[in-house]
């Protein structure tokens, strides 16, 4: 029995760790807040209550498999999934609307096309197809299997198999989504349907892969979901299995620094001098903290390094207490599409001095009593992806940004401003407060091609022993992610470096 110390308790740690006290070793959390569940956490004032962080949870599978490994009960003996439908409603520019049907190729296709015009469909599906086709050539590598020595071979070919593109007597293929929509979608609306997947993980589709493709295709293939209740209560059932499991948890306690000795992680020491001592280390944090809790180089030159990666925004969010009751048939899901979409991503990479300008935004309203006061109120959560460098500690950014969600959410919610009773802000320092990544940059799941800028840094170390879990490592982020990666995490631990990725 080895004794494991894990920092954070984020969900790909809670991941690994009930693994790990499965496989008999004895774990210890230790997280620097007084909550478990990294990003995924609750607001609750007057009766209202609201996810802070993911709303919706794609492929289930994924928790659904920590929860079969990890004991007798299942994922849904601890919490009620809900399957959305429609999966989303989008409210275009343009004023056109169309709700999608949750995990329904001829659905969407149909929808589409009586919202869209003939032909549609067809082109949105195809698209799906070949999305399809890039997720079978990269599933098990992306997502299930630790990151390969040679993942030059990831970063390098384009799995995503492009429609040929003629143009000035060239004939090109697709390298970024933006591109794929551009020159396979043949409409401004597909085209921001298809890159608002991308805006979702705050990833610009004019610089993502064409693999970028596998975002859609995985809603629409695994379907998107609801715990009833709030995302809230996933990490709660994560974290009451590792409680079952004997795992420890050491709350408001901050890692300073991870001990060496004899070349390995030995163990870590706390804020108040209180050293642990520990066989393995698995850190669930942002990559700027983790290389100050060790002098020891965590990468080589040629491995994937997180200064490499693409860069990524954060998160904008506008928790809304409302009067008046959610209409019946209301859509879970709205997603308001900017009207200028270029000058949206221009200032989500650079936001410069320039006042901001209305984003893509999404529109949350979950028919759950569980978060209001009672059915003559309503909790809605407005998000938007944004720069993390956009001067958050400016009042009049704020205000600013504050009064352009409302706006665009006023599209899919006639009546709001006459609705609200008050309203909360969270911006990206609230993430970095919660999480404590430095920037409160919310990581993307991991891409292939794109020379590597959308790979993130492998489970494993340099430093024997030392291990690396969540957003910011491989897989990626997204909660499907975070699982895989305490997965992968603990079978480097369980099984060795020759573990080749779950079964």
């Amino acid at each position: 029995m080895a004794r494991i110390a894990v920092i954070g308790a984020g969900m790909g740690a809670m991941a690994a760790a009930a693994r790990l006290a499965v496989a008999g070793h004895r774990v210890a959390v230790y997280e620097r807040t007084e909550t478990y569940g990294g990003a995924v956490r609750r607001f609750e004032r007057d009766g209202f209550a609201f996810d802070t962080g993911p709303g919706l949870l794609p492929l289930p599978a994924v928790y659904r498999d920590l929860f079969i490994k990890t004991g007798k009960e299942s994922l849904e003996d601890t919490v009620e999934l809900v399957q959305v439908d429609p999966a989303a409603r989008h409210v275009f520019a343009d004023g056109t609307e169309v709700s999608l049907p949750n995990a329904s190729r001829a659905g969407v296709v149909a929808a589409l096309d009586e919202a869209l015009g003939a032909g549609a469909g067809q082109r949105w599906g195809d698209v799906l197809v070949r999305a399809r086709e890039a997720w079978d050539r990269t599933r098990r590598p992306l997502l299930e299997e630790p990151l390969w020595p040679n993942w030059q071979v990831l970063a390098e070919r384009e799995p995503y198999p492009a429609v040929p593109h003629k143009r000035l007597l060239r004939t090109r293929r697709a390298s970024t989504l933006s591109e794929v929509g551009h020159w396979e979608l043949h409409d401004e609306r597909l085209t921001a349907l298809l890159q608002s997947h991308a805006l979702a993980y705050g990833l610009d589709p004019r610089t993502a892969p064409a693999s970028a493709a596998v975002l859609p295709y995985m809603e629409h293939a695994f379907g998107t979901w609801y715990v009833r209740g709030g995302m809230r209560e996933l990490a709660r059932a994560v974290y009451e299995r590792c409680l079952k499991r004997k795992v420890e948890f050491v709350f408001g306690a901050e890692v300073t620094r991870i001990v060496e000795k004899d070349g390995r992680a030995a163990g870590v020491e706390l804020a108040d001098g209180t050293v642990a001592e520990a066989d393995h280390v698995v850190a669930d944090v942002d990559p700027a903290r983790l290389r100050d809790l060790t002098e020891h180089p965590l990468d080589a030159d040629g491995d994937v390094r997180a200064d490499q990666l693409s860069p990524v925004a954060g998160r904008f969010t506008l928790l809304l207490a409302l009067r008046g009751g959610r209409e019946a048939g209301a859509a879970h899901r709205t997603v308001v599409h900017a009207p200028d979409a270029e000058r949206e991503l221009d200032l989500l990479v650079a936001p410069g001095g320039d006042l901001p300008v209305c984003p893509t935004v999404t529109v949350l309203r979950p028919d759950d009593p569980a978060l209001r006061p009672d059915d003559a109120h309503e909790s809605v959560v407005v998000s938007a992806a944004v720069s993390t460098e956009a001067g958050w500690e400016d009042e009049a950014t704020i205000r600013r940004y504050t009064d352009l969600l409302l706006e665009a959410a006023g599209r899919a919610l006639p009546g709001l401003r006459e609705r609200l009773l008050w309203h909360e802000v969270r911006t990206p320092g609230h993430t970095a407060g919660e999480t404590g990544t430095l920037s409160g940059a919310v990581p993307a799941p991991a891409l292939a091609a794109g020379g590597g800028r959308f790979l993130h840094p492998a489970n494993s170390t340099r430093l024997p022993g030392l291990y690396r879990v969540g957003g910011w490592s491989h897989p990626g982020g997204g909660l499907p992610h975070a699982g895989m990666s305490g997965a992968l995490a603990a079978g480097l631990i369980v099984e060795g470096p020759d573990f080749r990725g779950s079964q």
